[in-house]
């Protein structure tokens, strides 16, 4: 017999019952999918914490490889400079630079002023005057008046 969708009858449900409602009726639980539940519960609950301080130990444990890396690195950097310090080449250039030692016999130069000559149109510098010139400040009253001015201001909040 040849079925149509109107032969084909929906569930009856209820003025208040709803599609979800009677799935959930639907669902039979047995023992054994009750015990089965119970102890994947009692497994997540165990093993969460462990879980995270797995996580977090993991985190330290990368951390602390990378700082051995880095001081790795640093000590690896001291002691080739140390080696460096072991050539008596390198101890007397070092000493020529900073100190300005010089060998017997050598001719030291030391160049006081060592700065670019100022090129010559691009910094517009006013004629030197040859005449001192006399400012009219009276620094003894500037100094008495800065002096009270400070001893006399609010005080500050509490710092």
């Amino acid at each position: 017999m040849g079925s149509t969708s109107s032969d084909r009858k929906l569930p009856a449900t209820g003025p208040t019952e709803t599609p979800v409602g009677g799935w959930l009726r639907g669902i039979h639980f047995s023992g054994f999918s009750l015990v089965m539940m119970v102890i994947l519960v009692l497994a997540v609950v165990i093993l969460a914490p462990s879980l995270r301080t797995y996580a977090e130990q993991r985190q330290q444990i990368s951390a602390l490889n990378a700082d051995v890396s880095e001081q790795q690195a640093q000590v690896d950097q001291l002691k080739s400079e140390r080696e460096r310090w072991n050539d008596r080449t390198y101890i007397t250039t070092q000493a020529r630079d900073r100190l300005s030692y010089v060998r017997p016999g050598d001719i030291s130069f030391l160049v006081i002023n060592d700065l670019p000559a100022p090129i010559a149109g691009t910094a517009e510098t006013e004629p030197v005057s040859p005449t001192i010139q006399d400012t009219k400040i009276d620094w003894l009253a500037s100094l008495f008046a800065s002096t009270m001015t400070a001893g006399l201001a609010p005080k500050a909040a509490a710092q």
